[in-house]
């Protein structure tokens, strides 16, 4: 095993007896801070923002702005947010319990498939971190490597950072695995279909009827878009067939974008601002659904769940509700297991 990749075994991933010749198949999500405090906060954020992928002008004012300003102030309050959310037992955000169960729900369902297939998963930011996994999964002798970017819809920001992380942890390696990477799945009908029946199960459940639903996904700086990102194309695309699927109009199911980051003009029309202004012309009941989460985390529970409910609310909604993403849900493991018996193919 090369030294320059520390590793523990998962010890929650199930796994095929050990031999030479096996396949590895990685999943990967964007990350999470180790714990709900400041400092745990700010070495996640640290690396997430001085990524060229995530920001791309990592000049000297972003340097200053970042050190000087952002590391200093955001992780108190982004605690705060985790705090909400953090299962204190498992002392875990839920973007870690539900990627785990994901990557352990996949091994038992590919396990059919022969004992030479090691399932296991990864963040890009923060831990368990790409090259320890990487590591693991060289240690366990796979000469194969299938990784899942568990973003449905392609961004730089996203799907192309993982592809550069990996890059650099196997060009330290003198004896590399092949290696495949998943590709976007934002218009596979298995994802849409899991999309539509998860949606219209989780409106069932709900005691009232929305006026509304909002289809809310990551927001990413429109300059990226306009430097030839795919990535709001793909998820209008996404909503277009999901529109289709459920038989919904576009007033019936809008699609919106969160998360606004610093000054620079994002991705309209903004979720929040959607939010109020439905509120404040009369509507009064509202669903969001966030269809390029694989995993429900930080912007779902809390900014969704939490921030704009009451900001709805506060301007004269009544009923708000935020969907449960696909997370390890029978139709989302649906899409994860199609994804990775596809790329499989050839390999086994």
């Amino acid at each position: 095993m090369n030294e320059a990749f520390p590793f523990t075994p998962a010890g929650d991933c199930k796994r095929g007896n050990l031999r030479s010749g096996k396949i590895a198949v990685l999943l990967v999500n964007l990350g999470t801070p180790d714990g709900a405090d400041a400092a745990s906060v700010r070495r996640y954020l640290r690396e997430f923002l001085t990524d060229p992928r995530v920001i791309e002008k990592q000049g000297l004012i972003w340097k200053l702005v970042l050190h000087g300003v952002i590391l200093r102030i955001r992780p108190r309050r982004k605690a705060r947010d985790y705090r909400k959310i953090w299962d204190n037992e498992k002392n875990e955000s839920p973007l870690k319990t539900i990627t785990r169960s994901q990557a352990e729900k996949l091994a038992s369902e590919l396990a059919p498939l022969g004992p030479g297939i090691v399932v296991d998963w990864a963040m890009r930011y923060g831990n368990p971190s790409l090259a320890a996994r990487i590591g693991y999964l060289l240690a366990e002798r796979c000469e194969r490597l299938l990784v899942i970017p568990l973003y449905p819809q392609y961004c730089a920001a996203t799907t192309a950072t993982v592809c550069d992380e990996i890059l650099r942890v196997l060009a330290r390696l003198r004896h590399q695995p092949a290696l495949r990477v998943a590709p976007p799945y934002y218009d596979d009908p298995v994802y849409i279909d899991a999309l539509a029946s998860s949606t219209t199960a989780a409106l069932g459940r709900l005691g009232f009827k929305p006026q509304v639903i909002l289809a809310s996904f990551h927001g990413v700086p429109q300059a990226y878009v306009e430097s030839g990102d795919p990535y709001q194309r793909h998820c209008m695309e996404t909503v277009r067939l999901l529109r289709q699927r459920l038989g919904f109009d576009e007033a019936a199911l809008r699609i919106t974008f969160q998360s606004r980051f610093g000054r620079d003009k994002w991705l309209e029309p903004a979720t929040i601002e959607t939010v109020e202004a439905l509120a404040k012309s009369g509507v009064k009941r509202v669903a969001v659904i966030m269809p390029g989460f694989a995993a429900d985390c930080l912007e779902t529970l809390e900014e969704i769940a939490g921030d704009n409910a009451h900001v709805f609310k506060q301007n004269g909604g009544e009923s708000f509700a935020a969907l449960p993403c696909l997370n390890d849900s029978e139709e989302g493991m649906k899409v994860i297991s199609h994804l990775a018996r596809r790329e499989l193919s050839g390999w086994l």
